[in-house]
């Protein structure tokens, strides 16, 4: 914890008046049995301030005889290391067994006694001010979890010698395990606070001694006597109070529960707050395997795999019960339970640990002043409002702590007596309580202030008040056909007959008929946000006013994807609960068909519009394959179904992100491509590393045999097209060929399951394609066309480097070597990478006869004009017609092929941009001829990506400034590739 959640120091010099006399009394008394605490004046001062914030501190010193002169030489100035405790308590115990009484009477004392020594010590650097908040709690949760350890070690001791190991079916020794829940699981134990705890045991069956009896038996008498000897009150006191009532079932539930209960509990039974209950459960006791395999079966239930927007409903919920149960017995001042108390802090961590602990692992952590610094680093809460919670929660555990030092009372309200005010106010660090009660409650204000931000209703003003919503009279209305279309005309629609009936549909169909009532509710709640967001959505793109037609399709293509997760009624949630996402949502699907049809068959990326410092923040290619490794490291190794789905999820997730920064103007269309690019390259990373692990997991690595040396060759992912041309867009196809560095003789695989080289590249291959492109719950990432291999489709899937260069030098068509400008290396060891460049610029950088390659360029492009172009007299098709984007790509592979021999350089980019850029730099074109192709070709470009995005046809009409590009191209195709060639300063510069 940093410096500025310290406590401010320690108690104030002064003792109020009507605290004194009482201390100084216990201070006489202490002092009269303690010599060394008699004969050091400041220590003496100090015990004195101790004593009037906490009586039970003297009251430890008086009932414990030379306790305070143990502690006095070193251990009230010292923190205690990890393990001290334990340690303490584990030699209290053993010594017991010399002193007199029963086992149980013996052990009770020592318990207790060992309780009273470090409870003083905790109470007393904790009012000294030489502990702060963290080392208090966790000093408090040590002692417990200590205590409990110790005890539960000594009673399976000896319930072994009388029943012998308790033992699965399958013979297995079993051990009870000990939950922590609450405050002790997540190391916050306030001082005179209950243990909540829950016992299991892994697996049934029965002890293996002369008196057998069955595991339940025995481990329900273990944990009976555990109990006893913790919460019994003795003359001693007691150890701890035990509370057992967070198990299933309650006080009605059995005592101790097997693995298979517990999960079948949770599974068919669990409720909200027993999730909420469970984050913080923590095994304290009992075998570490057994512990971690409880914990492993307790985590489905807590945390779900997707964003839990539920959790927030559970925990407004539960929060107004306990506001409800406050109110009723007068609670306000409960500093743990009423408005701004410890509580609301806890629910506002606990509610982002539910919503996001399943997809980031890292927020499964117990402890709240941890979960709130993780909110404030993930950005998820503001940094100021992160530092204003953790202070709140300093503060008020430090005032529980004092309230409960009083008298070892478990007491969180603040006390009505004067003597009471005076001396919290002390114990705080204040001259009285008209100083502190300030303090106090602006802490509490801010905390509330919090709380209600993060769990504010949904809806917004009016919510669905059908008197004052007329979005929420129309939904919740007489809803036919006839009735809604004037409404919705009146609210600001314009296709009112077709929105009219889709709505109709929709609330009087079979799908909200066969809805749960959870889901219809949430339905009803979410479909008058829906109206007002599309209404605004229409404001927003087209200006002050709204464009019906806007709002129109925003409703249209909202309306479709709420019968898309209808039956998922989180997403309903999801969207009831983010009002700032609804609205975007609208925009975008006002703007883009395509993104709407997207986020329809993929509505988890409706969790990327969630976070708007996220969403706007585009990753860089190392970053999006640091968060895709992420998002593959938390699938259980081994598991192909789970990779595969977050594989997609990763590739789904980022494309939205783009889409959604695009479709609102906020990226230019060459960073648009390189995002896409850059997604497609780490999907393509990522899901080789995880094929090739699994093929060398079943086969071994390939090795072959070089010039009588051992080589392990490689696999590489060759690009072509847009992929390689980094011009991907939202719909491409991945254009790829494989290739392998097998070669020489012994080209077999070193595992104990041994196969062919090429057969294991074959596979290897095969795989990849199947994990990309197949369809699974959660889509495919990419439609995969090899067809640009050697031999096209009828070729191997894999080829070696060999013998792709051989193909490449002897028997490739001119349109192939016409693909390969656009070619380069995705994926693939830098052998592999360095092969396939040195092959790219040998074969695109031979000597051609130029007029023969004018010919056959020439020729190909009219084949492609002929059967592909669509354009006519009113509309151009940007792709295909004469003087549009295949002209430009054409005249750039033309230019490659013929000058690439005296000008490598135009061999360093695959991009049409850049060799059009080196093209002019180098003069091979005059400057604003390049200039010229490289402005029509981001017209065309920007031209259909608007298209795409609209899910139109790449077919424009005619206008003055599109045929200018057209004539401009037209004009220097005809120069450079129709004019016979003559002076080598004309072919190069037409």
């Amino acid at each position: 914890m940093s410096d500025q959640y310290r406590p401010a120091g320690g108690l104030p010099t002064t003792i109020p008046p009507s605290l004194g006399n009482a201390a100084q009394n216990l201070l006489q008394r202490v002092c009269a049995i303690c010599p060394p605490l008699a004969a050091d004046p400041a220590r003496t001062e100090l015990a004195r301030r101790i004593f009037a914030a906490s009586p039970f501190a003297a009251r430890c010193c008086l009932q414990q005889p030379g306790l305070l002169d143990e502690l006095l030489p070193a251990d009230l100035d010292r923190s205690y290391a990890d393990g001290e405790l334990r340690t303490a308590v584990d030699a209290a115990l053993t010594a017991c067994d010399g002193e007199g009484g029963s086992g149980d009477e013996a052990l009770m004392r020592a318990l207790r006694r060992l309780r009273r020594r470090e409870m003083l010590r905790i109470a007393w650097r904790d009012l000294s001010g030489a502990a702060d908040t963290d080392e208090t709690l966790r000093d408090l949760s040590q002692l417990a979890e200590a205590c409990i350890a110790a005890t539960l070690g000594v009673v399976q001791h000896g319930f072994a010698a009388r029943f012998g190991t308790p033992r699965s079916a399958s013979g297995e020794a079993q051990s009870l395990v000990v939950l922590g829940m609450g405050k002790l699981g997540g190391l916050e134990l306030n001082f005179s606070s209950d243990i909540d705890l829950i016992f299991a045991f892994p697996e049934s069956g029965q002890t293996d001694g002369t008196k057998v009896v069955d595991n339940v038996q025995y481990f329900t008498r273990v944990g009976q006597r555990l109990i006893k000897l913790l919460h019994e009150a003795t003359g001693d006191g007691f150890a701890f109070r035990v509370d057992m009532r967070l198990r299933p079932f309650g006080n009605s539930g059995p005592l101790a529960l097997s693995y298979d209960a517990l999960e079948t509990y949770y599974l068919t039974q669990g409720r909200e707050w027993e999730r909420y209950a469970m984050i913080k459960a923590r095994p304290v006791a009992g075998d570490e395997a057994a512990a971690a395999q409880l914990k492993a079966l307790l985590r489905p239930f807590v945390f779900r795999r997707y964003l839990d927007y539920g959790a927030f409903e559970s925990l407004r919920e539960l929060k107004a019960m306990i506001a409800g149960e406050v109110a009723r017995k007068g609670m306000r001042d409960n500093v743990k339970l009423g408005p701004g108390g410890i509580r609301e802090i806890e629910f506002i961590g606990q509610a982002f640990q539910l919503l996001r602990g399943g997809r980031e692992p890292e927020l499964q952590t117990r402890g709240i002043r941890d979960v709130l610094a993780l909110l404030g680093q993930g950005g998820y809460l503001p940094a100021a409002d992160v530092a204003e919670l953790r202070a709140a929660y300093d503060f008020l555990r430090r005032v529980e702590n004092r309230l409960q030092m009083v008298a070892d009372q478990q007491t969180h309200s603040l006390p009505g007596d004067e003597e009471g005010r005076a001396r919290l106010a002390f114990a705080m660090g204040y001259p009285g309580w008209a100083d502190f009660l300030p303090e106090l409650e602006a802490h509490r204000a801010r905390v509330q202030c919090h709380f209600e931000a993060v769990f504010a209703a949904p809806g917004g003003e009016g919510g669905n008040d059908a008197a004052a919503d007329p979005c929420a009279a129309l939904w919740h209305g007489d809803l036919d056909a006839e009735t809604l279309a004037p409404q919705l005309a009146a609210l600001g629609f314009s296709e009112v007959q077709a929105l009219a009936a889709r709505l109709a549909e929709l609330r009087n169909g079979r799908l909200y008929q066969a809805l749960t009532s959870r889901a219809r509710q949430r339905l009803d709640q979410l479909l008058p946000q829906v109206l007002r967001a599309a209404l605004e959505s229409g404001r927003a793109v087209a200006g002050a006013d709204i464009d019906s037609s806007l709002a129109d399709a925003a409703l249209e293509r909202l309306l479709g994807l709420l019968r898309a997760i209808a039956g998922r009624s989180v997403y309903l949630l999801v969207l009831a609960e983010t009002p700032t996402a609804l609205a975007l949502l609208a925009r975008l699907f006002a703007a883009s068909p395509w993104v709407a049809d997207f986020v329809t068959r993929h509505p988890i990326v409706i969790d990327e519009l969630l976070d708007p410092r996220q969403l706007y923040d585009l990753p860089d290619r190392a970053a999006l394959e640091a968060e895709a490794r992420r998002l593959l490291g938390r699938c259980e190794a081994g598991d192909v179904e789970a990779q595969m789905d977050a594989l997609r999820q990763f590739k789904q997730a980022n494309v939205m992100r783009v889409a959604a920064l695009d479709v609102q103007g906020e990226l230019p269309l060459m960073r648009v491509s390189d995002q896409l690019t850059w997604i497609a390259e780490t999907v393509l990373q990522i899901a080789s590393d995880l094929v090739w692990d699994q093929m060398v997991a079943r086969h071994g690595r390939p090795s072959c045999q070089v010039d009588g040396e051992t080589v392990h060759p490689g696999f590489a992912i060759v690009a072509y097209g847009k992929l390689g041309g980094i011009e991907l867009g939202y719909g491409s196809d991945l254009d790829i060929v494989f290739i392998h560095g097998s070669r020489g003789s012994k080209a077999v695989t070193e595992g104990d399951k041994p196969a062919d080289n090429a057969v294991f590249f074959a596979r290897l291959a095969q795989r990849l394609v199947h994990f990309i492109a197949t369809r699974t719950p959660a889509g495919s990432c990419y439609e995969v066309d090899t067809r640009l291999r050697p031999n096209g489709s009828s070729g191997l899937l894999v080829t070696s480097l060999e013998a792709f260069a051989a193909y490449q030098r002897e028997q490739a068509w001119t349109w192939e070597h016409q693909a390969l400008v656009r070619a380069r290396v995705v994926v693939g060891n830098r052998r592999l990478r360095g092969g396939f460049e040195g092959l790219r610029g040998e074969v695109l950088g031979r000597r051609r006869d130029l007029a023969e390659l004018r010919r056959e360029v020439r020729e190909m492009r009219e084949r492609m004009r002929r059967e592909l172009s669509r354009g006519d007299r009113q509309q151009c098709d940007l792709k295909q017609d004469p003087g549009a984007i295949a002209d430009i790509e054409f005249m750039v592979q033309y230019a490659v092929l013929a000058w690439a021999r005296e000008h490598p350089e135009l061999l360093t980019y695959t991009d049409n941009f850049r060799v059009l850029e080196q093209l002019g730099a180098s003069g091979l074109l005059k400057a604003q001829r390049a200039l010229a192709l490289s402005d029509a070709y981001l017209h065309y470009r920007q031209r259909g990506h608007r298209q795409a995005l609209l899910e139109l046809p790449p077919l424009v009409p005619h206008d003055p400034g599109l045929d200018a590009h057209r004539n401009a191209v037209r004009a220097i195709w005809a120069r450079l590739l129709e004019e016979p060639a003559g002076d080598p300063a004309t072919v190069h510069n037409p």
